[in-house]
């Protein structure tokens, strides 16, 4: 099998970008990630480009990748366009890594970009709506409805104001682990509290303010039990991988001392199971696939990086992960383990609660933060020693859980 390398990241700023058209933010993040990797655009041979809304939002269906890149010098080389929800980066990542390993090229580029920030928000919303079966939306609802019972809503904790209907599927999901392993809206609240202050040392954060445990229990409901800091915002942004062979990697002098090694990567998609058969669990089954390609254990990571579009994705994928036992995600977060300092690190990059989630360009982001951190680069967030780090990034929904999870570890 082919070694493959990262030889390169690259992130803008993620945020509110009304003024940036989506095209100068993928030669913003082209730019940066050519310089890290002392590559040039000519020396790229393939392009996976991430994207799941600039049709939605502005008409452009089609060759999305040629179009955003050629200005930058991207021309005359494969370019194949990604979508897979929220997993799109990593699913650019994951190809680009795979054809470098089919020996189709040395050098090759993942780039996710997004611009889902509108004036129009109707328009903005709604760009989620095609992330489940859009005939089976009934039934889907129905679905997590049951999910959630048994766990009382408190009168006024639904927000008036529209907001993403994963926010609801976030819910139920919520409610079913707070019945099922006694999580509490405290334990939500001290993930979220612990990604904010992680966003403070992250320049390239949406969010860059510190929230108190009881500063984001009272905080604006959005519904039950998540308040506003809870939850991932809409958000603008890009974020580049350049992955290469050995061969490849000869080429690119300036990156062969910070180069970093792709162990694993590892995409699946759910299946039919059932609420409670968390051993079935896609980013369980794609995990245990990870640690085995790369020769290791859940024990053996020293941070991670994980989809937290609202605080109960971070603890229901460091359970699935095997990072904490199932139903401790939220105590070990209580206990102060998956802080900076702590036993395990999560999103020290501050997780798409606060780092922000343009979701073609997210999980790109996550990579970023593991690269920077095992370079041992990520400044006042960096965790000691870090050798081996994990990502998930999961996308859309089908079913009762996410219709494709990515898993990728990186190691020094």
């Amino acid at each position: 099998m082919t070694d493959v390398y990262i030889a390169g990241v690259s992130m803008t700023a993620f945020g509110k970008h009304l003024d940036r058209s989506l095209k100068s933010l993928a030669g913003e993040a082209l730019e940066g990630v050519l310089k890290d990797a002392g590559c040039e655009a000519k020396m790229i041979e393939a392009v996976f480009f991430g994207n799941c809304v600039q049709g939605h939002m502005e008409g452009q269906d089609m060759v999305r990748g040629e179009i955003a890149l050629r200005p930058y010098g991207i021309e005359g080389v494969p370019v194949v366009n990604v979508e897979n929800a929220c997993a799109t980066a990593t699913t650019a990542f994951h190809m680009a890594v795979n054809y470098v390993k089919a020996g189709a090229a040395d050098i090759a580029l993942a780039i996710g970009v997004e611009k889902m920030f509108s004036e129009d928000k109707a328009r903005m919303f709604s760009a989620f709506d095609g992330a489940w079966d859009v005939h089976e939306v009934e039934k889907s609802k129905a679905s997590f409805a049951d999910m959630a019972k048994g766990v009382e809503v408190p009168e006024g904790s639904t927000s008036p104001r529209p907001y993403s209907v994963f926010m609801d599927i976030y819910a139920g999901f919520c409610r079913m682990h707070m019945r099922e392993f006694g999580t509490t809206q405290e334990q939500l609240a001290v993930i979220a509290s612990k990604n904010h202050q992680h966003s403070t040392m992250n320049p390239l954060s949406q969010f860059q303010r510190p929230f108190t445990v009881d500063e984001v229990m009272s905080a604006a409901p959005i519904t039950y039990p998540l308040t506003l800091p809870m939850c991932s915002p809409i958000s603008d942004g890009a974020a580049a991988a350049i992955v290469c062979s050995a061969a490849g990697l000869k080429r690119l002098k300036a990156a062969q001392a910070r180069n970093i090694n792709v162990l694993a990567t590892i995409m699946q998609s759910g299946s039919n199971r059932g609420i409670t058969e968390f051993q079935k669990h896609a980013s369980k089954l794609a995990a245990q696939k990870a640690y085995e390609k790369a020769g290791v254990g859940p024990a053996d990571m020293h941070l991670a990086e994980v989809h937290d579009a609202t605080a109960m994705g971070e603890i229901i994928e460091l359970e699935a992960l095997g990072l904490c036992a199932l139903g401790d995600g939220g105590p070990a977060a209580a206990r102060g383990e998956t802080r900076l300092g702590g036993r395990l690190p999560v999103n020290p990059s501050g997780g798409l609660e606060s780092k922000g989630h343009p979701i073609g360009a997210t999980g790109l982001g996550q990579i970023y933060e593991l690269v920077t951190q095992l370079r041992g680069e990520a400044g006042a967030r960096q965790v000691d020693n870090a050798k081996l780090a994990i990502a998930q990034n999961g996308g859309g929904i089908c079913g009762i859980e996410e219709a494709i999870t990515c898993v990728t570890i990186l190691g020094r």
